[in-house]
């Protein structure tokens, strides 16, 4: 009953800014993590960004400086918000969350992943 539902995805040009979302629809039993990733046709899915839920943050080297992941626990939602887009970037992004029901010293040692369903971002003249 669990769902992650992304929005947010489009075309824009290099440069431009983008702000992805995903809300989760449902209670995750033991959240540990959330996080971002994206795929490019032909390309093996690629972490972008995660959050912890201490709120520590991760970022793949391509995109440092340029993204920022961020939540909003009231909301149960997590966003990027990407900034200085480049073609390369353009993929399809998949929201993701790692429930986790037990963890040593705040390290998950056995996880479950739940994702949503992917949005297009395109970044094109």
């Amino acid at each position: 009953q669990v769902q992650l539902v992304e929005s947010g995805g489009g075309l824009v040009q290099p440069g431009g800014s983008l702000r992805l979302s995903c809300a989760a629809s449902g209670v995750i039993f033991s959240l540990y993590a959330m996080g971002w990733y994206r795929q490019a046709p032909g390309k093996q899915r690629e972490l972008v960004a995660t959050i912890i839920g201490g709120g520590s943050t991760n970022y793949a080297d391509s995109v440092k400086g340029r993204f920022i992941i961020f939540r909003d626990n009231a909301k149960n939602t997590v966003y990027l918000q990407m900034d200085s887009l480049k073609p390369e970037d353009t993929a399809v992004y998949y929201c993701n969350a790692v429930a986790c029901p037990t963890t040593v010293q705040n390290m998950c040692i056995m996880g479950y992943d739940y994702w949503g369903q992917g949005t297009q971002v395109t970044v094109s003249s």
